[in-house]
């Protein structure tokens, strides 16, 4: 990852900082699906410089990377973020400090948090029936999760329902060029993982 931009979002008292993560994350996401390469992945992954601030847990702060200047130039962060221009600041594409000593991993975190939706997968793993799953799960509490989240909707599905996109962080000592899903997002497998500069 050789290339860079920042996006600041400007909460105010009318759109505050849950509802902006969500918006310029849809869009984002929007860009990247738009632009995505022949094999599905993204030229493009996502880093949160300001991941657990006090304020809010994502900061409000999201950058992009991208090898070339030029993958960053087709994502067209101006066209996507055009509606949310009062809400919105973004850089120059910038290069990446040559004194980079850390990466991060950003991945997406899924939690089995629907005491329903593992009953229905007991009653059928099991030969139960809903009943008796949902007797198995009668003192399940939903998980709660410290991991910073955003709600978005995937564009991959017909069904346009609202979900929590928990991420996670990791660091490492050393870059690895793996593969971005369309949420910038890098594999949890350890094989196909992408690695943002963190600076």
């Amino acid at each position: 990852m050789n290339h860079y931009q920042d996006i600041n979002l400007i909460p105010d008292a009318e759109a505050n900082l849950g509802f902006l993560w969500e918006k310029v994350f849809q869009q984002m996401h929007l860009a990247m699906t738009n632009n995505k390469t022949s094999s599905g992945i993204s030229e493009v992954g996502i880093c949160f410089p300001e991941y657990n601030s006090q304020s809010f847990p994502l900061g409000s702060k999201l950058r992009i990377f991208a090898q070339s200047a030029d993958n960053l130039v087709n994502i067209d962060v101006d066209k996507y973020l055009k509606r949310l221009s009062d809400y919105t600041r973004f850089t120059s594409i910038k290069a990446v400090p040559t004194n980079v000593s850390q990466y991060a991993l950003f991945m997406r975190k899924q939690f089995d948090t629907n005491a329903l939706r593992l009953a229905k997968r007991r009653a059928k793993r099991k030969g139960e029936t809903i009943e008796q799953a949902l007797e198995y799960y009668s003192d399940f509490r939903d998980r709660d999760t410290r991991l910073p989240y955003i709600n978005t909707i995937s564009l991959s599905t017909d069904r346009r329902n609202k979900f929590r996109l928990f991420i996670e962080r990791e660091f490492v000592d050393s870059p690895s060029s793996g593969n971005f899903n369309c949420y910038g997002l890098t594999s949890r497998d350890k094989d196909k993982q992408a690695t943002v500069p963190w600076f």
